[in-house]
């Protein structure tokens, strides 16, 4: 997964005006306390952070 395609997928789920808000200010609990954007600026997989996320958000397996 690319970081584009991820991006996109999260505004999918959250919608664009919200999505990158999100990413900067939540904190999800599989990426050992880092928030979305924390976990892709250290250098974590996008598919990897993508599954967290997922997780997170109780999204369906259709997402994956």
């Amino acid at each position: 997964m690319r970081h584009t395609e991820f991006w996109t997928r999260l505004d999918e789920a959250l919608g664009p005006a919200y999505s990158r808000s999100w990413a900067e200010l939540t904190v999800v609990r599989d990426l050992d306390g880092r928030t979305t954007q924390e976990a892709l600026d250290a250098g974590m997989a996008p598919k990897q952070v993508w599954a967290a996320v997922r997780r997170q958000l109780e999204l369906p397996d259709s997402e994956r």
